[in-house]
Formats: C-alpha cells, sequence, structure tokens
C-alpha cells in the first residue's frame, strides 16, 4: 500500500512540477537569471520533501510551489516593462576584451579566469585574443563575441555576424559613420546599443554617445517615424547601423 501511495504521490508531484516549469517561460537552463535559478531550485527542493515525508499533506507542498510561481510570473511581467528591475534582478553584461585587450579588473570583479575565457573564445572559433574587437561576458554566463573586421572577412560563412541584416530587415538599417557616433572613449557594455526600447528613449545610452534627443529625432523622421513611441526597439552597434523596429499596429 506504501509502495503505490509513493508512485502516485511522485507522478502527482512530477506533473505538478512539469507544468509550473512550462507556466515560467521558455528559458534554457544555461540563459537561466539568477532569481529564476532560485526558483527553480527551491521549487525542486520543495518537490523532494513532499516525495519523500509521507505524512506530509501533498497541498502543503503544492501550495508553496504555486506561490513561487506566482512571484516568478509576476516579477517577469514586472521587469518586462522597467529596464531598471531588469538590471536589479538580472544585473549588467561585463565587458572582458574591449578592442583586443583583456580587462583583468572586469576578470577579477566576475571571478572570471583565463582558462573558462579561452574555452569559450575557442567555441566561438577564435584562436586568438587580438583577433576579437569586443568580448562581453552575459547575465547568463555566456561569453558573446565580435571578432575583428579582418578576421570575419577572413571567413567562409557570412551570416554568422549578428549585425548583417538578411534581405527582409535591410530596410531597417541606417549606417552612419561610425567615428562620427560612436565617441572614441566610448565603453560598450551590451550590443548593439539600445537607443530606444518599447517606445521610451533610452536617454542614458545616448548621452554616453554624446547625442541627444534632437538628433535621434531627426534620424527617424528620415525613416518616417514621427513619434517615439511609436518604435518597439531602436539600436545602434559599433560599425554605426541603426536598427529600428516599429509596434504592431494591432497590438498598441
Amino acid at each position: 500500500m506504501e509502495f503505490w501511495s509513493l508512485l502516485i504521490r511522485t507522478v502527482i508531484i512530477y506533473f505538478v512540477v512539469f507544468l509550473i516549469m512550462r507556466f515560467m517561460g521558455k528559458r534554457e537552463i544555461g540563459k537561466l537569471s539568477v532569481f529564476d535559478l532560485v526558483i527553480s531550485v527551491m521549487i525542486a527542493e520543495i518537490a523532494v520533501i513532499v516525495i519523500e515525508d509521507m505524512d506530509r499533506s501533498m497541498w502543503s507542498g503544492i501550495m508553496p510551489m504555486v506561490i513561487l510561481l506566482l512571484i516568478q510570473v509576476g516579477s517577469a511581467f514586472m521587469t518586462m516593462k522597467s529596464r531598471r528591475l531588469r538590471l536589479l534582478f538580472d544585473g549588467k553584461p561585463s565587458v572582458i576584451i574591449d578592442k583586443g585587450k583583456l580587462n583583468s579588473d572586469v576578470m577579477r570583479k566576475q571571478r572570471y579566469n583565463l582558462d573558462d575565457l579561452m574555452l569559450q573564445l575557442r567555441e566561438n572559433k577564435i584562436s586568438a585574443v587580438s583577433d576579437v574587437e569586443f568580448a562581453i561576458l552575459e547575465t547568463s554566463g555566456k561569453l558573446s563575441v565580435i571578432p575583428k573586421e579582418d578576421t570575419k572577412s577572413s571567413e567562409n560563412s557570412g551570416n554568422d555576424n549578428p549585425f548583417v541584416g538578411n534581405k527582409t530587415n535591410d530596410r531597417n538599417l541606417k549606417t552612419f559613420d561610425p567615428s562620427k557616433v560612436i565617441p572614441s572613449k566610448y565603453r560598450f557594455e551590451i550590443l548593439p546599443v539600445p537607443l530606444i526600447m518599447d517606445g521610451k528613449v533610452q536617454d542614458r545610452n545616448l548621452e554616453k554617445l554624446e547625442k541627444t534627443r534632437f538628433w535621434l529625432k531627426n534620424v527617424l523622421q528620415e525613416k518616417g517615424v514621427t513619434d517615439f513611441k511609436d518604435v518597439f526597439f531602436c539600436t545602434i552597434d559599433h560599425k554605426g547601423k541603426l536598427f529600428v523596429d516599429m509596434h504592431d499596429k494591432k497590438q498598441r
């Protein structure tokens, strides 16, 4: 009798945990934020306790898991609306390599050693640090590598460049002379640099680029955009390419 009770208990908890993880969203395990990871670990621990302790009511375990789910979903919606909350929960990317030079202070602060760096450079098919324009340690722990132009031109596959749009996206791109748009002292923390996110101008990024809303408005007007709120996402990369994606009118 105890065997069947344990079997039924295990199956029920399995489906409860499965449904909760599905409701939490489709993010790869390696890309979970610290907050999501903590929630996942807590749910797993509660599930184990409920299965092992036959004297404990299943509802005493299911209820805390549902509460954790509500906390996770609620925080996800809030962070979608507020970039400050996203930075609070997820943190900021860190520049490990800047124009072929290692940032040892950043590596020390992030407790990121050279062996980890070389491993992830090899995974990105990079053999030398000097071949890297930028390497950014993302909040998920993944290293995003932007090779230098001469390195990319020697490769056969041009589609690996995340900043080159395909034919369907070329109409959303506008190219500037990077020396006139990106200040020489500008330090890239994220690539590409967001200028507008969900209709909200990122004034701090504009200030770092030594640009104003007036400049951005003039640029957007050339593409027929009259209101910042009409723009869902607008970015500029280190090569001076401006990408603009408009809000879907059906969603407004």
